[in-house]
């Protein structure tokens, strides 16, 4: 009896305790709470872990690498290089302009650098995008200390870089940019070594007028290039006396072109030419699309592809691709000098085929800077753009000089192209075609112009052989 009472008065005490501190139950709704709250701030931890991993992968794509330090260390002077490494833009363009480059800087330091230093170059990847560009290229003059921007492979992407050179006074010699729109600026720091559509434009026209056909169907990206591109291709083409049937436009990067090719499909009659203005890997895609489809090339219709159809690349994804014709920007390998079979040999010893336009552009404007800053004695912005303009020198691609400069300007009566300002005016521009599966493009006949024929004909009927 008293043991149990005893327990009666225990138990009454300690809801006593209890009742007294009512607060005492709060530990328990705070743990509650606390979890709450610790779970909240996990969720929160994950979402700051995917905004630093966007930050870490925005300061890889700004430079992606850069040359090795010269040897002996030191103060160097460096030159900032542009161009796709990353889809979408055209990666093979990127990389092959960045080995370019690479093995030019390489020669320039063998041959004592340049003003007493070492030649640096900081290569970034643009990815395609014109914004990215432009972040790239205030980035390699901001916090690298670049004294010169080369490079660079879609003409969207360029412009954006050329504003980015304008504001910050800092000169960009552009090594594929087509868009007559890069130089058309007039920017003192503007310089181009590529041709402007307009010219490759003409050159196709020319060879269509030739060859009697009569309606094109051009498909192009729907960028700065393409929209340029088809401006120009029917300028020339009407001049020519060529009808442009039908100018379809496409997003750069897709898949399935079908939607558009049924268009063609329903042409009666057929177009005379198929016209690829698209780029890089997407053109791939639409070319196999085209083939597969037996829309062009065929017995009724020319097709055009995008001049990365000189790339192993494109027998990968067009195996029936004989008879495709193409253009170089350019000269056959018949007519290479003694610095254009270095720059093939070193490329063919890299990537086992030849180089491209743009591998001789991309290893001639490192050249072409190391040159003016020589001869300015300075990387002061408005000497170094004062002596590219007075480029007078032979390199892979031929003899490069700019006709219309500060001392020449464009004359404001149109009798000159805008796109001539800081334009070096003699690009050479020829078309090839191949004839059997998987050839190789120097194996591939050169049809245009007449003086440089290899196989004494302007076409190659579809299902014959030369």
């Amino acid at each position: 009896m008293c043991k149990k009472l005893y327990q009666l008065l225990l138990l009454a005490a300690i809801l006593s305790v209890l009742a007294a501190c009512g607060g005492q139950a709060t530990p328990q709704v705070l743990e509650k709470v606390v979890t709450q709250v610790v779970e909240v701030q996990k969720e929160v931890t994950k979402v700051v872990e995917k905004q630093v991993t966007t930050v870490v992968e925005k300061e890889k794509e700004v430079v992606v690498t850069a040359t090795p330090a010269p040897a002996g260390g030191g103060e160097t002077i460096r030159i900032g290089g542009l161009g796709p490494l990353s889809a979408p833009g055209t990666v093979v363009g990127g990389i092959a302009m960045q080995f370019a480059m690479n093995l030019a800087v390489q020669d320039i330091n063998e041959a004592g650098g340049v003003l007493g230093k070492p030649l640096e170059l900081i290569f970034a990847d643009t990815e395609g995008l014109p914004e990215r560009g432009a972040a790239v290229a205030r980035r390699l003059i901001q916090e690298n200390g670049v004294v010169a921007l080369a490079g660079e492979y879609h003409s969207a992407v360029g412009l954006a870089i050329a504003e980015v050179a304008r504001a910050k006074h800092v000169p960009v010699l552009f090594s594929e940019t087509w868009s007559d729109k890069i130089t058309e600026t007039g920017y003192p720091e503007v310089f181009r070594i590529a041709p402007a559509s307009t010219m490759v434009s003409r050159a196709t026209a020319e060879w269509l007028a030739a060859v009697g056909a009569k309606n094109v169907v051009i498909i192009a990206e729907n960028t700065d290039y393409g929209i340029g591109a088809v401006e120009a291709d029917r300028k020339f083409y009407e001049e020519a006396g060529l009808t442009v049937q039908d100018a379809i436009f496409t997003e750069l990067g897709t898949q399935d072109y079908q939607p558009i090719l049924t268009r063609i499909q329903a042409m009666t009659p057929p177009p005379d030419v198929i016209s690829v203005q698209v780029t890089g890997e997407s053109s791939y895609n639409l070319e196999r699309q085209i083939t597969d489809l037996g829309l062009a090339p065929n017995e009724n219709t020319i097709g055009i592809a995008n001049q990365v159809a000189i790339q192993p690349e494109f027998w990968e994804s067009v195996p029936t691709g004989e008879y495709w014709v193409f253009s170089l920007v350019g000269l056959p390998p018949a007519l290479y000098n003694d610095t254009t079979r270095h720059v093939a040999e070193e490329y063919q010893a890299a990537f086992n085929s030849e180089p491209a336009s743009y591998v001789l552009e991309s290893y001639d404007t490192m050249w072409i800077l190391a040159d003016a800053i020589k001869r300015a004695g300075t990387t002061d912005p408005d000497a170094l753009i004062k002596a590219i303009e007075e480029t007078d020198m032979t390199l892979a691609q031929g003899h490069y000089y700019f006709k219309y400069t500060s001392a020449n300007p464009v004359p404001g009566d149109g009798s000159v192209p805008k796109y001539m300002w800081h334009q070096w005016p003699d690009p050479a521009v020829v078309l090839l075609q191949y004839y059997e599966r998987g050839q190789d493009w120097k194996d591939a006949a050169v049809i245009w112009p007449p003086v440089y024929q290899t196989h004494g004909t302007s076409h190659i009927p579809y299902g014959e052989k030369p």
